[in-house]
């Protein structure tokens, strides 16, 4: 049977052979309507019979509602940024209305926890930055760029993008104090390798900040600050 069946040119399997002539041959149906109709396949959920053209109704029904499902994400995902886009236009506008440092660094603390909701957040500025006021906030912190305490962000520090991640507990305890419910993080920098400092942004939730979230607004977020404490 197996060199007969390579003789004629086909597969060994039957049905691949089945396969190969129906792709070949799609008006096949067409052409046979009535096995059509008569063909039943077993249904995956209720154990009966289906025919043919019930199970491709029933495998279109499916691929709409995913496809359904994934727009839905989509614009939902699309609401969500233009509601952002619209929050950093608004802080645009009042931090270009600032007068000081101090001002910005008002503007950003209020703005972050009212426009944008965050759980926490952390502005850590460097020294070298002239006109900064020790003590102005408990939301800004002034160390010396070479501090001991800023080791666990030495390789964040060297790049110039955003970063999301778990805390380490030193990171935690810099930023937000021992014992802060804080389980997530985005770090911004605020200028080329952090010139002036860089921003912290905390989650309660883990997930919130992971690895692979978009940081296209918070790099925004950053130049906008950055550029709001060099004019000062």
């Amino acid at each position: 049977m197996s060199s007969v069946t390579q003789q004629v040119g086909y597969p060994e399997s039957a049905d691949e052979s089945v396969a190969e002539y129906l792709k070949a041959h799609p008006d096949f149906f067409e052409r046979n309507l009535t096995l059509l109709s008569a063909l039943r396949l077993p249904h995956h959920t209720t154990g009966g019979a289906i025919s043919l053209v019930e199970r491709q109704l029933e495998v279109l029904r499916q691929r709409n509602l995913a496809m359904e499902s994934r727009l839905k994400e989509l614009v939902e995902v699309a609401r969500s940024n233009d509601r952002l886009a619209g929050r950093i236009h608004a802080l645009a506008l009042l931090l270009m209305r600032t007068r000081s440092r101090e001002g910005v660094i008002d503007v950003l603390d209020e703005n972050l926890r009212e426009g944008f909701a965050v759980d926490r957040a952390a502005l850590v500025l460097f020294d070298s930055v002239p006109g900064l006021v020790q003590g102005h906030s408990s939301f800004v912190q002034v160390v010396h760029r070479e501090d001991p305490a800023l080791g666990p962000f030495k390789t964040f520090l060297q790049s110039s993008a955003p970063r999301c991640s778990r805390l380490r507990d030193a990171q935690r305890d810099f930023l937000f104090g021992p014992g802060a419910d804080i389980q997530s993080m985005a770090l911004v920098p605020l200028g080329p390798r952090s010139e002036f400092g860089f921003l912290a942004i905390g989650s309660r939730n883990p997930e919130h900040f992971h690895p692979g979230k978009s940081i296209d607004f918070l790099a925004r977020l950053g130049e906008l600050t950055a550029c709001a404490l060099s004019l000062h």
